[in-house]
Protein backbone atom coordinates (compact mmCIF):
# COMPACT_ATOMS: atom_id res chain seq x y z
CA UNK A 1 0.00 0.00 0.00
CA UNK A 2 1.14 3.55 -0.71
CA UNK A 3 3.08 5.42 1.97
CA UNK A 4 2.07 9.05 2.54
CA UNK A 5 3.77 11.83 4.54
CA UNK A 6 1.73 14.71 5.99
CA UNK A 7 3.57 17.96 6.81
CA UNK A 8 1.33 20.43 8.69
CA UNK A 9 1.76 22.48 11.88
CA UNK A 10 -1.89 22.06 12.92
CA UNK A 11 -2.42 18.91 14.98
CA UNK A 12 -6.15 18.77 14.19
CA UNK A 13 -5.51 18.83 10.42
CA UNK A 14 -2.84 16.14 10.71
CA UNK A 15 -5.14 13.94 12.78
CA UNK A 16 -8.06 14.39 10.40
CA UNK A 17 -5.98 13.64 7.30
CA UNK A 18 -4.34 10.63 8.95
CA UNK A 19 -7.73 9.20 9.99
CA UNK A 20 -9.17 9.61 6.50
CA UNK A 21 -6.16 8.14 4.71
CA UNK A 22 -5.61 5.25 7.10
CA UNK A 23 -9.28 4.33 6.70
CA UNK A 24 -8.48 3.96 2.97
CA UNK A 25 -5.62 1.57 3.93
CA UNK A 26 -2.79 4.00 3.17
CA UNK A 27 0.30 3.96 5.41
CA UNK A 28 0.59 7.45 6.92
CA UNK A 29 3.30 9.34 8.80
CA UNK A 30 3.10 12.96 9.88
CA UNK A 31 5.34 15.76 11.12
CA UNK A 32 4.61 19.31 12.31
CA UNK A 33 7.29 21.28 10.45
CA UNK A 34 9.07 21.48 7.11
CA UNK A 35 12.62 20.95 8.39
CA UNK A 36 11.78 17.58 9.94
CA UNK A 37 9.63 16.78 6.92
CA UNK A 38 12.58 17.17 4.56
CA UNK A 39 14.72 14.98 6.81
CA UNK A 40 12.06 12.25 6.66
CA UNK A 41 11.90 12.57 2.86
CA UNK A 42 15.68 12.04 2.70
CA UNK A 43 15.57 8.94 4.91
CA UNK A 44 12.37 7.24 3.73
CA UNK A 45 10.61 6.30 0.53
CA UNK A 46 7.23 8.00 0.28
CA UNK A 47 4.75 7.74 -2.57
CA UNK A 48 3.10 11.08 -1.82
CA UNK A 49 3.51 14.18 0.38
CA UNK A 50 0.66 16.36 1.65
CA UNK A 51 2.22 19.68 2.65
CA UNK A 52 0.76 22.81 4.25
CA UNK A 53 1.88 26.13 2.75
CA UNK A 54 1.82 28.42 5.79
CA UNK A 55 4.02 26.87 8.51
CA UNK A 56 6.49 27.96 11.15
CA UNK A 57 10.26 27.37 10.70
CA UNK A 58 9.96 26.71 6.95
CA UNK A 59 7.40 27.79 4.37
CA UNK A 60 5.61 25.04 2.45
CA UNK A 61 6.83 26.38 -0.89
CA UNK A 62 10.42 25.99 0.33
CA UNK A 63 9.64 22.44 1.43
CA UNK A 64 8.22 21.75 -2.05
CA UNK A 65 11.33 23.09 -3.81
CA UNK A 66 13.80 21.28 -1.54
CA UNK A 67 11.75 18.07 -1.55
CA UNK A 68 11.73 17.89 -5.33
CA UNK A 69 15.47 18.52 -5.36
CA UNK A 70 15.87 15.49 -3.10
CA UNK A 71 13.39 13.25 -4.96
CA UNK A 72 12.30 14.76 -8.29
CA UNK A 73 9.53 12.23 -8.96
CA UNK A 74 7.83 12.53 -5.55
CA UNK A 75 4.28 13.94 -5.96
CA UNK A 76 3.35 16.87 -3.67
CA UNK A 77 -0.19 17.99 -2.89
CA UNK A 78 -0.16 21.46 -1.32
CA UNK A 79 -2.87 22.41 1.21
CA UNK A 80 -3.70 25.83 2.66
CA UNK A 81 -6.39 27.62 4.62
CA UNK A 82 -5.72 30.79 2.63
CA UNK A 83 -6.05 29.39 -0.87
CA UNK A 84 -5.97 31.77 -3.81
CA UNK A 85 -5.59 31.30 -7.54
CA UNK A 86 -2.16 32.96 -7.36
CA UNK A 87 -1.00 30.50 -4.68
CA UNK A 88 -2.24 27.51 -6.67
CA UNK A 89 -0.50 28.73 -9.82
CA UNK A 90 2.76 29.31 -7.95
CA UNK A 91 2.61 25.82 -6.42
CA UNK A 92 2.02 24.28 -9.85
CA UNK A 93 4.96 26.19 -11.33
CA UNK A 94 7.20 24.86 -8.58
CA UNK A 95 6.19 21.29 -9.41
CA UNK A 96 3.23 20.50 -7.13
CA UNK A 97 0.79 17.90 -8.46
CA UNK A 98 -2.27 19.75 -7.13
CA UNK A 99 -3.53 22.30 -4.60
CA UNK A 100 -6.47 21.88 -2.21
CA UNK A 101 -7.97 24.26 0.34
CA UNK A 102 -8.62 23.76 4.06
CA UNK A 103 -10.79 22.28 5.32
CA UNK A 104 -10.40 19.65 2.57
CA UNK A 105 -13.47 18.17 0.94
CA UNK A 106 -13.35 14.41 1.58
CA UNK A 107 -14.14 13.27 -1.96
CA UNK A 108 -11.88 15.87 -3.56
CA UNK A 109 -9.04 14.85 -1.24
CA UNK A 110 -9.32 11.14 -1.96
CA UNK A 111 -9.61 11.63 -5.73
CA UNK A 112 -6.59 13.96 -5.76
CA UNK A 113 -4.54 11.51 -3.67
CA UNK A 114 -5.44 8.60 -5.95
CA UNK A 115 -4.61 10.59 -9.09
CA UNK A 116 -1.28 11.74 -7.65
CA UNK A 117 -0.33 8.17 -6.73
CA UNK A 118 -1.34 6.91 -10.17
CA UNK A 119 0.72 9.60 -11.83
CA UNK A 120 3.72 8.77 -9.62
CA UNK A 121 3.46 5.09 -10.59
CA UNK A 122 3.25 5.97 -14.28
CA UNK A 123 6.34 8.17 -14.05
CA UNK A 124 8.34 5.35 -12.45
CA UNK A 125 7.06 2.77 -14.96
CA UNK A 126 7.87 5.06 -17.86
CA UNK A 127 11.44 5.48 -16.63
CA UNK A 128 11.86 1.73 -16.19
CA UNK A 129 10.50 1.03 -19.68
CA UNK A 130 12.69 3.73 -21.17
CA UNK A 131 15.74 2.15 -19.55
CA UNK A 132 14.73 -1.25 -20.90
CA UNK A 133 14.25 0.08 -24.40
CA UNK A 134 17.30 2.33 -24.58
CA UNK A 135 19.70 0.44 -22.37
CA UNK A 136 22.57 -1.08 -24.31
CA UNK A 137 23.12 -4.78 -23.74
CA UNK A 138 26.13 -5.21 -21.41
CA UNK A 139 29.43 -6.52 -22.72
CA UNK A 140 29.66 -9.86 -20.93
CA UNK A 141 32.93 -11.55 -20.20
CA UNK A 142 35.86 -11.67 -17.82
CA UNK A 143 38.57 -12.82 -20.22
CA UNK A 144 41.63 -10.63 -20.66
CA UNK A 145 40.60 -9.45 -24.12
CA UNK A 146 37.13 -8.36 -23.00
CA UNK A 147 38.46 -6.61 -19.89
CA UNK A 148 40.87 -4.69 -22.12
CA UNK A 149 38.02 -3.68 -24.45
CA UNK A 150 35.94 -2.40 -21.52
CA UNK A 151 38.89 -0.35 -20.22
CA UNK A 152 39.48 1.12 -23.68
CA UNK A 153 35.80 2.09 -24.03
CA UNK A 154 35.93 3.87 -20.66
CA UNK A 155 38.97 5.87 -21.77
CA UNK A 156 37.99 6.56 -25.38
CA UNK A 157 34.21 6.91 -25.04
CA UNK A 158 34.15 10.48 -23.63
CA UNK A 159 36.40 11.74 -26.44
CA UNK A 160 35.49 12.40 -30.09
CA UNK A 161 38.32 10.18 -31.37
CA UNK A 162 37.41 7.99 -34.34
CA UNK A 163 37.52 4.27 -33.63
CA UNK A 164 38.03 1.30 -35.93
CA UNK A 165 36.62 -1.94 -34.50
CA UNK A 166 37.88 -5.18 -36.04
CA UNK A 167 36.82 -8.76 -35.49
CA UNK A 168 35.06 -11.75 -37.02
CA UNK A 169 31.36 -11.78 -37.91
CA UNK A 170 29.15 -12.21 -34.85
CA UNK A 171 31.88 -11.35 -32.35
CA UNK A 172 30.19 -8.20 -31.02
CA UNK A 173 31.62 -5.26 -32.97
CA UNK A 174 28.28 -3.45 -33.07
CA UNK A 175 27.95 -3.75 -29.28
CA UNK A 176 31.35 -2.12 -28.84
CA UNK A 177 30.26 0.73 -31.12
CA UNK A 178 27.08 1.25 -29.14
CA UNK A 179 28.96 1.38 -25.85
CA UNK A 180 31.38 3.93 -27.31
CA UNK A 181 28.34 6.07 -28.11
CA UNK A 182 26.75 5.40 -24.69
CA UNK A 183 29.92 6.53 -22.88
CA UNK A 184 30.39 9.61 -25.07
CA UNK A 185 29.25 13.18 -24.57
CA UNK A 186 26.99 12.55 -27.58
CA UNK A 187 24.92 9.85 -25.83
CA UNK A 188 21.81 12.05 -25.94
CA UNK A 189 22.20 12.32 -29.71
CA UNK A 190 21.42 9.58 -32.25
CA UNK A 191 23.57 6.63 -33.19
CA UNK A 192 22.97 5.84 -36.88
CA UNK A 193 24.12 2.52 -38.34
CA UNK A 194 25.01 1.89 -41.97
CA UNK A 195 25.84 -1.62 -43.13
CA UNK A 196 28.12 -0.88 -46.05
CA UNK A 197 28.03 -4.51 -47.24
CA UNK A 198 24.23 -4.57 -47.49
CA UNK A 199 23.88 -1.49 -49.72
CA UNK A 200 24.64 -1.73 -53.47
CA UNK A 201 27.69 0.29 -54.49
CA UNK A 202 25.59 2.55 -56.74
CA UNK A 203 23.35 3.52 -53.79
CA UNK A 204 25.88 3.84 -50.96
CA UNK A 205 26.64 7.51 -51.68
CA UNK A 206 22.95 8.41 -51.62
CA UNK A 207 22.56 6.46 -48.38
CA UNK A 208 25.45 8.25 -46.70
CA UNK A 209 25.13 11.78 -48.06
CA UNK A 210 21.52 11.99 -49.25
CA UNK A 211 20.37 13.25 -52.63
CA UNK A 212 18.44 16.07 -54.20
CA UNK A 213 15.19 15.59 -56.03
CA UNK A 214 15.79 14.59 -59.66
CA UNK A 215 19.48 13.78 -59.18
CA UNK A 216 18.85 10.34 -60.69
CA UNK A 217 15.90 8.41 -62.16
CA UNK A 218 14.30 7.19 -58.92
CA UNK A 219 15.07 10.34 -56.90
CA UNK A 220 11.48 11.59 -56.76
CA UNK A 221 12.10 13.69 -53.65
CA UNK A 222 14.94 15.05 -51.56
CA UNK A 223 16.49 12.60 -49.11
CA UNK A 224 18.56 13.24 -45.98
CA UNK A 225 21.61 10.99 -45.73
CA UNK A 226 23.01 9.15 -42.73
CA UNK A 227 25.71 11.77 -42.08
CA UNK A 228 23.05 14.46 -41.62
CA UNK A 229 20.80 12.13 -39.61
CA UNK A 230 23.68 11.43 -37.22
CA UNK A 231 24.47 15.12 -36.71
CA UNK A 232 25.34 15.68 -33.05
CA UNK A 233 25.66 11.93 -32.52
CA UNK A 234 27.56 8.90 -33.78
CA UNK A 235 27.68 7.34 -37.25
CA UNK A 236 28.50 3.62 -37.17
CA UNK A 237 29.89 2.41 -40.51
CA UNK A 238 29.66 -1.37 -40.28
CA UNK A 239 31.59 -3.57 -42.73
CA UNK A 240 33.41 -0.54 -44.09
CA UNK A 241 35.84 -2.84 -45.89
CA UNK A 242 33.10 -3.44 -48.45
CA UNK A 243 32.60 0.24 -49.30
CA UNK A 244 33.16 1.29 -52.93
CA UNK A 245 36.19 3.38 -53.88
CA UNK A 246 34.12 6.40 -54.88
CA UNK A 247 32.23 6.37 -51.59
CA UNK A 248 35.53 6.03 -49.72
CA UNK A 249 36.77 9.24 -51.34
CA UNK A 250 33.65 11.15 -50.26
CA UNK A 251 33.79 9.76 -46.71
CA UNK A 252 37.43 10.84 -46.51
CA UNK A 253 36.48 14.38 -47.50
CA UNK A 254 33.63 14.43 -44.98
CA UNK A 255 36.03 13.37 -42.22
CA UNK A 256 38.64 15.95 -43.26
CA UNK A 257 36.33 18.95 -43.61
CA UNK A 258 33.23 17.99 -41.57
CA UNK A 259 31.19 18.90 -44.64
CA UNK A 260 29.12 16.87 -47.07
CA UNK A 261 27.35 17.49 -50.37
CA UNK A 262 24.20 15.61 -51.31
CA UNK A 263 24.21 13.61 -54.54
CA UNK A 264 23.09 15.97 -57.31
CA UNK A 265 23.52 19.00 -55.06
CA UNK A 266 26.06 21.81 -54.87
CA UNK A 267 25.52 23.20 -51.38
CA UNK A 268 28.02 22.18 -48.70
CA UNK A 269 26.39 21.09 -45.46
CA UNK A 270 28.22 21.20 -42.12
CA UNK A 271 28.02 18.00 -40.09
CA UNK A 272 29.15 17.28 -36.53
CA UNK A 273 29.50 13.52 -36.41
CA UNK A 274 31.70 11.06 -34.59
CA UNK A 275 32.51 8.10 -36.85
CA UNK A 276 32.99 4.58 -35.52
CA UNK A 277 33.81 2.02 -38.21
CA UNK A 278 33.91 -1.77 -38.09
CA UNK A 279 35.12 -4.52 -40.40
CA UNK A 280 35.77 -8.25 -40.43
CA UNK A 281 38.47 -7.78 -43.08
CA UNK A 282 42.20 -7.12 -42.72
CA UNK A 283 42.22 -3.57 -44.09
CA UNK A 284 46.01 -3.52 -44.44
CA UNK A 285 45.75 -6.44 -46.86
CA UNK A 286 42.87 -4.69 -48.61
CA UNK A 287 45.10 -1.62 -49.00
CA UNK A 288 47.85 -3.75 -50.54
CA UNK A 289 45.30 -5.26 -52.94
CA UNK A 290 44.15 -1.76 -53.93
CA UNK A 291 40.64 -2.21 -52.49
CA UNK A 292 40.87 0.32 -49.66
CA UNK A 293 42.36 3.78 -49.38
CA UNK A 294 45.31 4.09 -47.03
CA UNK A 295 44.51 7.73 -46.20
CA UNK A 296 40.96 6.75 -45.17
CA UNK A 297 42.32 3.92 -43.04
CA UNK A 298 44.52 6.36 -41.12
CA UNK A 299 41.58 8.75 -40.67
CA UNK A 300 39.41 6.00 -39.24
CA UNK A 301 41.93 4.19 -37.06
CA UNK A 302 42.82 6.83 -34.47
CA UNK A 303 41.89 4.13 -31.94
CA UNK A 304 41.95 0.44 -32.84
CA UNK A 305 39.81 -2.07 -30.92
CA UNK A 306 40.01 -5.75 -31.82
CA UNK A 307 37.16 -7.99 -30.62
CA UNK A 308 38.46 -11.55 -30.11
CA UNK A 309 36.50 -14.51 -31.53
CA UNK A 310 34.63 -16.76 -29.12
CA UNK A 311 37.22 -19.52 -29.56
CA UNK A 312 39.77 -17.22 -27.90
CA UNK A 313 37.51 -16.53 -24.89
CA UNK A 314 35.97 -19.92 -24.12
CA UNK A 315 35.95 -19.17 -20.38
CA UNK A 316 33.27 -16.56 -21.09
CA UNK A 317 30.90 -19.12 -22.64
CA UNK A 318 29.34 -20.06 -19.28
CA UNK A 319 28.57 -16.43 -18.43
CA UNK A 320 27.17 -15.73 -21.89
CA UNK A 321 25.08 -18.90 -21.93
CA UNK A 322 23.44 -18.13 -18.58
CA UNK A 323 22.63 -14.58 -19.71
CA UNK A 324 21.08 -15.88 -22.94
CA UNK A 325 19.07 -18.51 -21.03
CA UNK A 326 17.49 -15.85 -18.82
CA UNK A 327 16.90 -13.44 -21.70
CA UNK A 328 15.35 -15.93 -24.12
CA UNK A 329 13.21 -17.72 -21.51
CA UNK A 330 11.86 -14.34 -20.44
CA UNK A 331 11.00 -13.53 -24.07
CA UNK A 332 9.19 -16.87 -24.38
CA UNK A 333 7.33 -16.38 -21.07
CA UNK A 334 8.72 -19.51 -19.45
CA UNK A 335 10.79 -20.23 -16.31
CA UNK A 336 14.53 -20.01 -16.89
CA UNK A 337 15.86 -23.42 -17.85
CA UNK A 338 18.88 -24.84 -16.08
CA UNK A 339 21.98 -26.16 -17.80
CA UNK A 340 24.30 -28.82 -16.42
CA UNK A 341 28.03 -28.33 -15.93
CA UNK A 342 28.67 -31.11 -18.45
CA UNK A 343 26.54 -29.26 -21.01
CA UNK A 344 28.55 -26.06 -20.45
CA UNK A 345 31.76 -28.01 -21.00
CA UNK A 346 30.28 -29.46 -24.18
CA UNK A 347 29.45 -25.94 -25.38
CA UNK A 348 32.99 -24.79 -24.68
CA UNK A 349 34.38 -27.56 -26.85
CA UNK A 350 32.39 -26.63 -29.97
CA UNK A 351 33.99 -24.79 -32.93
CA UNK A 352 32.26 -21.39 -32.75
CA UNK A 353 32.64 -20.14 -36.29
CA UNK A 354 29.65 -17.81 -35.84
CA UNK A 355 30.86 -16.48 -32.47
CA UNK A 356 28.41 -14.81 -30.04
CA UNK A 357 25.60 -14.75 -32.60
CA UNK A 358 25.94 -18.49 -33.15
CA UNK A 359 26.05 -19.16 -29.39
CA UNK A 360 22.81 -17.24 -28.83
CA UNK A 361 21.09 -19.17 -31.62
CA UNK A 362 22.38 -22.39 -30.10
CA UNK A 363 21.03 -21.50 -26.64
CA UNK A 364 17.64 -20.63 -28.16
CA UNK A 365 17.60 -23.98 -29.96
CA UNK A 366 18.43 -25.83 -26.73
CA UNK A 367 15.68 -24.00 -24.84
CA UNK A 368 13.10 -25.04 -27.43
CA UNK A 369 14.20 -28.64 -27.97
CA UNK A 370 15.44 -29.70 -24.52
CA UNK A 371 13.61 -30.64 -21.33
CA UNK A 372 13.79 -28.71 -18.03
CA UNK A 373 17.53 -29.28 -17.60
CA UNK A 374 19.80 -28.92 -20.64
CA UNK A 375 22.31 -31.76 -20.69
CA UNK A 376 25.50 -32.50 -22.60
CA UNK A 377 23.48 -35.03 -24.64
CA UNK A 378 21.21 -32.19 -25.75
CA UNK A 379 24.21 -30.12 -26.80
CA UNK A 380 25.61 -33.00 -28.83
CA UNK A 381 22.21 -33.76 -30.37
CA UNK A 382 21.29 -30.22 -31.37
CA UNK A 383 24.69 -28.60 -31.92
CA UNK A 384 24.67 -29.11 -35.68
CA UNK A 385 21.35 -28.61 -37.50
CA UNK A 386 22.91 -29.94 -40.70
CA UNK A 387 23.60 -33.34 -39.12
CA UNK A 388 22.15 -36.34 -41.00
CA UNK A 389 19.27 -36.84 -38.56
CA UNK A 390 17.20 -35.08 -35.94
CA UNK A 391 18.07 -36.56 -32.55
CA UNK A 392 15.13 -38.02 -30.67
CA UNK A 393 14.34 -36.88 -27.13
CA UNK A 394 16.19 -38.66 -24.34
CA UNK A 395 13.18 -40.73 -23.24
CA UNK A 396 12.78 -42.07 -26.77
CA UNK A 397 16.36 -43.17 -27.12
CA UNK A 398 15.32 -46.69 -28.08
CA UNK A 399 13.50 -45.44 -31.16
CA UNK A 400 15.48 -44.87 -34.35
CA UNK A 401 16.15 -41.21 -35.17
CA UNK A 402 13.91 -40.05 -38.04
CA UNK A 403 15.69 -39.08 -41.19
CA UNK A 404 15.08 -35.55 -42.44
CA UNK A 405 15.77 -33.86 -45.75
CA UNK A 406 17.51 -30.65 -44.61
CA UNK A 407 17.50 -29.24 -48.13
CA UNK A 408 13.84 -28.38 -47.58
CA UNK A 409 14.76 -25.62 -45.13
CA UNK A 410 15.73 -22.27 -46.63
CA UNK A 411 16.76 -20.74 -43.28
CA UNK A 412 17.25 -21.57 -39.62
CA UNK A 413 13.81 -20.26 -38.61
CA UNK A 414 12.13 -22.84 -40.86
CA UNK A 415 14.23 -25.61 -39.34
CA UNK A 416 13.51 -24.34 -35.83
CA UNK A 417 9.74 -24.30 -36.44
CA UNK A 418 9.94 -27.82 -37.88
CA UNK A 419 11.92 -29.17 -34.92
CA UNK A 420 9.66 -27.42 -32.40
CA UNK A 421 6.54 -28.85 -34.07
CA UNK A 422 7.93 -32.39 -34.08
CA UNK A 423 9.02 -32.14 -30.44
CA UNK A 424 5.63 -30.84 -29.21
CA UNK A 425 3.82 -33.47 -31.30
CA UNK A 426 5.99 -36.22 -29.79
CA UNK A 427 5.35 -35.02 -26.22
CA UNK A 428 1.59 -34.69 -26.78
CA UNK A 429 1.36 -38.22 -28.17
CA UNK A 430 3.49 -39.56 -25.34
CA UNK A 431 1.10 -37.99 -22.81
CA UNK A 432 -2.00 -39.15 -24.72
CA UNK A 433 -2.75 -35.53 -25.64
CA UNK A 434 -3.05 -34.41 -22.02
CA UNK A 435 -2.22 -30.73 -22.56
CA UNK A 436 -1.75 -29.89 -18.87
CA UNK A 437 0.68 -32.78 -18.34
CA UNK A 438 2.56 -31.96 -21.55
CA UNK A 439 2.87 -28.28 -20.61
CA UNK A 440 4.31 -29.29 -17.23
CA UNK A 441 6.57 -31.85 -18.88
CA UNK A 442 8.19 -29.33 -21.25
CA UNK A 443 7.99 -26.52 -18.68
CA UNK A 444 5.86 -23.94 -20.47
CA UNK A 445 2.52 -22.35 -19.63
CA UNK A 446 -0.57 -24.28 -20.77
CA UNK A 447 -1.88 -21.24 -22.67
CA UNK A 448 1.48 -21.01 -24.44
CA UNK A 449 1.23 -24.68 -25.44
CA UNK A 450 -2.31 -24.18 -26.80
CA UNK A 451 -0.92 -21.31 -28.92
CA UNK A 452 1.80 -23.60 -30.27
CA UNK A 453 -0.73 -26.34 -31.08
CA UNK A 454 -2.81 -23.83 -33.01
CA UNK A 455 0.24 -22.30 -34.70
CA UNK A 456 1.50 -25.66 -35.99
CA UNK A 457 -1.99 -27.04 -36.77
CA UNK A 458 -1.46 -30.12 -34.60
CA UNK A 459 -4.39 -32.54 -34.29
CA UNK A 460 -4.91 -35.68 -32.27
CA UNK A 461 -4.39 -38.86 -34.27
CA UNK A 462 -2.53 -36.97 -37.00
Amino acid sequence: MAKILIIDDERSIRSTLREILEYEDYTVEDVDNGVDGLEMIRKNDYDLVLCDIKMNRMDGMEVLTEGLNIKPDLPFIMISGHGTVETAVEASKKGAFDFISKPPDLNRLLITVRNALDRGSLVVEAKVLKRKVSKVRPILGESQGIVRIKETIERVGPTDARVLVTGANGSGKELVARWLHEKSNRSNGPIIEVNCAAIPSELIESELFGHEKGSFTSAIKQRIGKFESANGGTLFLDEIGDMSQSAQAKVLRALQENKITRVGGEKEIDVDVRVVAATNKDLLKEIEAGNFRMDLYHRLSVILIHVPPLTERRDDIGLLTQAFLEEICTEYGMPTKKISDAALEALKSLPWTGNIRELRNMVERLIILSDKIITDSDVKAFANPSAPAVAAPADAATAPAPQTNYDQFTNFQEYKDYAEREYIKFKLEKNNWNVSKTADDIDIQRSHLYSKIEKFGLKRGE
